[in-house]
């Protein structure tokens, strides 16, 4: 039985689908003004993996993330580098797909863009209006949040509170400080759209309301993003979308943990700022993954060099092992032995941990658990059977490779590629070892980086160095 923690209840729940095997599922993507950072990369992870869990479970997965392609910081840029809005956005969707390839996120079935729903937006700020929970000042739309009595219900805040505490930038044509922009009139030299208040662009919780509901329905399954968007963006989804449709919004929240760099907040000013496609330019992306999946994906994440690299020598362990069965595979031994191994034990361990609230960390460790029984058994045996290594090879696809994303399992000894071009990376791992003896390291590492830039994988073991291409 899978449980899931749900933010709007405040406890874990059995997960009960609307639909049977079908599950509909949204994720909050990007506002494409920039490439996206790590933390942003920890939310897109995480939910590729419940995704990818989800689908091991033989749900029938909708999955749909949004791009936001109209928004004040894309209109920012735009000025600060002299482009078109539109032309700003779409140089980042292009950048945030070559991303996520990078990470091994496997595609959403569909990415909405704002400026492909304006009509779905204009009706659905319509219909706010028509109930009475919007107001019109002059083109700007705000919602009225005093009409909505369920406001704050997923943030646990009061409006009370909230109006007597909140910093929020005084705007005289609110009725009250919390009203938010629906639609926001146009300003001179802005993109801009038509409606009933005149021209001008759609505020952005209200993107996300129209495009959720349009692909995946007024009432849907599961709604999940980073924490900063618990409040205001997802409170004022839920108040968007209830107050239009009359109906919940949608069952199950869910919601990834803070990132810090070093134990401080990231940020630009203080340099620990990274992008996801600096992060790979050193790291494998399975690293990556693999060193968010081994920390809550809903608690906080203490990200640092350190961190990648126990993930890269954890991994190793197990790319050594997947080395290993494609070899022994290849060899299909009947007249091994088939020692005493309980497959069907860790496949439940690995279950148990996903089925309560998705526990990465608990699902980690029964792999790496098992890949240590798996060397064990093949150090006290000479030859074990090739069924064993079929087993092997089918526990480690099931978890690590489809759920966690984190070992690619396909055998990639006989490499594509002509003689000339292995050798010639063959006399760069000769280079690199004479600069180690030397102790130039900084040119050794360069070496390996610039090698892995161009999709070419080294793996060092105690008597030598190969090479693996990365898939395309």
């Amino acid at each position: 039985m899978l449980s899931i923690y749900n933010t709007l209840t405040k406890q874990k729940e059995e997960f009960k689908p609307i639909n049977p095997p079908n599950v509909n599922m949204y994720v909050c993507g990007p506002t494409v003004y920039d490439y996206f950072h790590i933390g942003n990369a920890r939310s897109f992870i995480m939910a590729d993996i419940i995704r990818r869990y989800l689908e091991y479970k033989n749900y029938k997965v909708k999955y749909v993330m949004n791009l936001t392609d109209v928004d004040d910081k894309i209109i920012k840029k735009s000025i600060q580098e002299n482009k078109e809005a539109k032309s700003v956005a779409e140089d980042f969707v292009k950048a945030f797909f070559e991303d996520i390839n990078k990470l091994k996120i496997k595609p959403a079935d569909i990415y909405p863009k704002a400026t492909e729903h304006m009509n779905d937006i204009t009706k659905l700020i319509e219909e706010l209006e028509d109930k009475g929970f919007a107001y019109n000042v002059d083109g700007n739309v705000f919602y009225d949040v005093s009409k909505f009595k369920d406001y704050g219900k997923l943030s646990g805040k009061k409006i009370d509170d909230l109006e007597s505490g909140a910093r929020i930038e005084i705007n005289e044509e609110k009725k009250n400080p919390l009203d938010f922009s629906l639609w926001k009139k146009a300003k001179p030299g802005e993109p801009f759209w038509s409606s009933r208040w005149g021209n001008g662009r759609p505020g952005w919780h209200i993107e996300c309301s129209a495009m959720s509901c349009k692909h995946l329905g007024e009432t849907f399954d599961i709604h999940a993003g980073g924490n900063d968007l618990i409040f205001p963006h997802h409170e004022n989804e839920i108040a968007q979308s209830e107050a239009a449709n009359g109906k919940k919004f949608v069952n199950y929240w869910i919601h990834f943990g803070f990132l810090n760099i070093n134990d401080e907040k990231m940020s630009k000013s203080l340099g620990n700022f990274f992008t996801a496609r600096d992060i790979v330019k050193k790291y494998s992306p399975e690293a990556v993954r693999l060193s968010f999946a081994q920390t809550n994906y809903a608690g906080p994440l203490n990200f640092s060099e350190e961190l990648l690299s126990s993930a890269e020598k954890g991994l190793e362990k197990l790319r050594n092992l997947a080395d290993k069965t494609n070899e022994e595979l290849k060899n299909k031994s009947k007249d091994g032995i088939f020692p005493e191994f309980d497959f069907a034990r860790y496949e439940k361990n690995f279950e148990a941990a996903m089925d309560d609230d998705f526990n990465t960390p608990q699902a980690s460790a029964v792999i790496f658990d098992f890949a240590r029984e798996v060397n064990k058994a093949a150090a006290e045996n000479a030859s074990l059977h090739f069924e064993f290594y079929q087993s092997v090879k089918s526990f480690l696809g099931k978890t690590a490779e489809e759920v966690l994303g984190i070992l690619d399992l396909s055998d990639q000894s006989q490499l594509s590629g002509n003689s000339i071009e292995n050798e010639l990376i063959e006399l760069l791992i000769k280079l690199r070892a004479e600069a180690k003896i030397e102790k130039n390291f900084k040119l050794s590492d360069k070496i390996r980086d610039s090698l892995k830039e161009i999709g070419i994988i080294l793996q060092d073991s105690k008597d030598r160095t190969t090479f693996k291409k990365n898939k395309p």
